[in-house]
C-alpha cells in the first residue's frame, strides 16, 4: 500500500510536527481558517458551517447517525466483500486518484471507500454530516492524510476551485435536491477536475426490495431516493459517462454472483445496482 511517508505517527494518529503545521496544510487547501476548529489527537477536523441552521442538520443526520457498526458489518458479509469489490473497482476507473492529489469524499461515511484514494497516495478530506460515521472513519485512515469535515454536502464549506477531484459514493439517494448537491459539487472542484458520483439504480431489483423492506422495517433506505442513469445523467451541467455494477442478486451465490457480474459488464447493462458517473469540469 503506498502509505504517505513523513514523521512518526502519535497514537492519536498525528505527529506533533504535523499538529503545529496543520493552519499551514490548511492554506494550502484553500480552506478558511475562521470555520475551522482546533485539530483533535487524530488530527481530524470540525467544521462549522456558515449559514447553517444546526437544528436542521442534526435532524438530517439522525438517519446515519444509527447506522455505522451495521453499515460496516454488511460489507464485512461475503455477498457485501463482493459488492465493496466490484463498487471498488468501477469507482478507481472512473475516479482514477493520483498520488498528491487533493480529493474530497463528500459523503464519506465510515470511511469504506475512501482508503482506495487514500492507497493512491491521495490526500483526502472526508465529510460527512453524521459525527457517528466521521468517528468510524478516522480510525480506518491512520497513517494516510486524511481529514475529516462535519458538514452538508449541498452547503460545502469550502471556496471554489479547492479539489483536483471530488468523490460522492451512495450519499445522493438521500438529498432531495440532486441538483444542488452537483453544482456544490462542481464548485468546488478545479478547472480539468473530475467528479464522480455514485448513487443506488433506480431501474435495479435491489432498490425494489430495498423499497420494501422499508416498508416493514426501520432501515437506512426509508427515505432514500433512487435515480435511473438517465436521472443521474440529467443532474450534471456537462455531459459525462455513467456505467452500472452489481448485476447479481442479494442471495445468489458468491461464485455464481462473479459470473453474473461479469455477463451484465460484457452486455453493458444499465441495471446494476450501483451507477456511477465521471464528469470533467471545464
Amino acid at each position: 500500500m503506498n502509505k504517505l511517508s513523513g514523521p512518526q505517527k502519535s497514537e492519536g494518529g498525528a505527529s506533533q510536527e504535523d499538529r503545529n503545521n496543520w493552519p499551514s496544510m490548511l492554506k494550502k487547501l484553500s480552506i478558511p481558517k475562521n470555520i475551522l476548529s482546533t485539530p483533535h489527537g487524530n488530527f481530524n477536523l470540525i467544521v462549522r458551517v456558515r449559514g447553517l441552521n444546526l437544528i436542521l442538520q442534526k435532524e438530517k443526520s439522525r438517519l446515519f447517525d444509527e447506522w455505522p457498526e451495521e453499515y460496516d458489518r454488511w460489507f464485512a458479509t461475503p455477498i457485501g466483500a463482493l459488492i465493496k469489490k466490484y463498487e471498488g473497482e468501477l469507482l478507481r476507473e472512473l475516479l482514477d486518484p493520483a498520488p498528491g492529489e487533493i480529493i474530497l469524499d463528500a459523503g464519506c461515511g465510515t470511511g469504506v471507500f475512501t482508503l482506495d484514494m487514500l492507497s493512491r497516495g491521495a490526500k483526502v478530506i472526508g465529510l460527512d454530516i453524521s459525527m457517528p460515521m466521521l468517528n468510524r472513519a478516522g480510525p480506518k485512515a491512520r497513517g494516510y492524510w486524511f481529514r475529516t469535515v462535519l458538514g452538508d454536502i449541498a452547503n460545502l464549506p469550502f471556496p471554489e476551485g479547492s479539489f483536483d477531484r471530488v468523490a460522492s459514493v451512495t450519499t445522493l439517494e438521500f438529498i432531495e435536491d440532486g441538483r444542488r448537491a452537483f453544482s456544490e459539487l462542481f464548485r468546488v472542484t478545479k478547472r480539468g477536475g473530475t467528479i464522480v458520483v455514485a448513487t443506488l439504480n433506480s431501474l435495479s431489483p435491489w432498490a425494489s426490495r430495498r423499497r420494501a423492506e422499508a416498508n416493514k422495517k426501520h432501515t437506512l433506505f426509508e427515505k432514500a431516493i433512487f435515480r435511473s442513469p438517465d436521472e443521474l445523467r440529467s443532474l450534471a451541467p456537462v455531459e459525462g459517462v455513467i456505467k452500472t455494477a452489481i448485476h447479481f442478486q442479494k442471495e445468489d451465490n458468491t461464485h455464481v454472483a462473479a459470473e453474473i457480474e461479469l455477463e451484465g459488464r460484457r452486455k453493458k447493462l444499465n441495471t446494476g445496482a450501483f451507477v456511477v458517473g465521471r464528469w470533467g469540469k471545464i
